[in-house]
């Protein structure tokens, strides 16, 4: 069973337009409403594998009840709060270019941020096979927030994945003990203050994070796959080329492919990057299901120029 921990969690609005031209009138050829935020994708991901999974997050307000009726029958455990649930905005356009508007979201009271955290520790006491921390922080909460998660984590020996960016990325990964860090390369770049720009550059770039205490590091790469490095070994993977509908999301599909099952890293990094891959080609926020994902469609094997690589470098 894998547990999630989303303390921002949203309604994600996405737009489809032809193109969006600013401070013109655009039309709008598409909507949609989904239950969204890092860990609730993860969890939305799992869920459609048949996966066990279970959603931690804070709900409040309009935009609470309104996310705890698109979450559907994601098993959950919801917390409370004063504040609203944010709602963000997703325009994407026909060549795939997408504009995202984020909300800061609600502030959480010290007390909801304990409540949050009894929750976690309350999940972790049944033994999970991972816990994922993934998104970014509501207003009130302290930087270290995922490192007291990760400290929650180990005391019930239970690996973390986390999934966030800025401040508390630095926060978690500089104290160590994360099993699985996720970044993409922006987050990468902010991390280690600089951007690699060759695969050379974005391996000595994690590598440098794992040498803080941290296990593995699975960089996504956008277009280009995604980079496993731990201790042992450095892959990398790509998928074929698809018409991208919508990047939001992906990366949390990736991450889901990755946990989803049992197998070495190239088995995991193979399914990690064919389940990012088929997001991008999904409207929305919308996760693939196991028939998005076939050997004969996203993933391809076969052909004298296959769409599948996977290098050990």
């Amino acid at each position: 069973m894998i547990l999630t921990l989303t303390p921002n969690p949203s309604v994600d609005h996405t737009l489809e337009v032809d193109d969006l031209v600013r401070g013109e009138v655009v039309r709008i050829r598409a909507t949609r409403a989904q239950a969204g935020g890092k860990g609730v994708n993860v969890a939305r991901a799992l869920l459609e594998a048949g996966v066990d999974t279970r959603a931690i997050l804070p709900v409040g307000g309009g935009g609470g009840a309104e996310l705890t009726t698109l979450l559907g029958d994601l098993p959950r455990v919801t917390v409370p709060i004063e504040g609203e649930t944010r709602g963000n905005v997703a325009v994407t356009e026909s060549d795939g270019t997408t504009t995202k508007l984020n909300a800061a979201g609600p502030t959480l009271s010290p007390a909801e941020i304990q409540a949050l955290l009894r929750a976690v520790e309350d999940e972790l006491a049944k033994g999970p096979d991972w816990v994922v921390a993934s998104g970014s922080l509501p207003a009130g909460s302290p930087d270290d927030l995922y490192v007291r998660v990760a400290e929650l984590a180990a005391g019930h020996g239970v690996p973390l994945a986390l999934d966030t960016s800025g401040p508390p990325l630095r926060a978690a990964a500089r104290a160590g003990s994360v099993k699985l860090l996720k970044p993409n390369l922006e987050e990468l770049s902010d991390l280690v203050g600089r951007a690699p720009t060759t695969i050379e550059e974005v391996t000595d770039a994690a590598r440098e994070i794992l040498a803080e205490g941290n296990g593995a590091a699975l960089v996504t790469l956008g277009g280009h796959g995604a980079l496993y490095v731990d201790a042992a070994e450095v892959l990398w993977a790509r998928g074929p080329r698809v018409r991208t509908r919508s990047t939001v999301g992906a990366g949390d599909s990736a991450l889901a492919g990755f946990l989803a099952l049992e197998g070495t890293p190239e088995e995991r990094l193979r399914r990690a990057v064919a389940w990012g891959t088929a997001a991008v080609s999904l409207p929305g926020t919308t996760v693939p299901r196991p028939e998005d994902v076939t050997d004969d469609g996203v993933v391809s094997t076969t052909g004298p120029d296959p769409l599948w690589r996977i290098d050990k470098l």
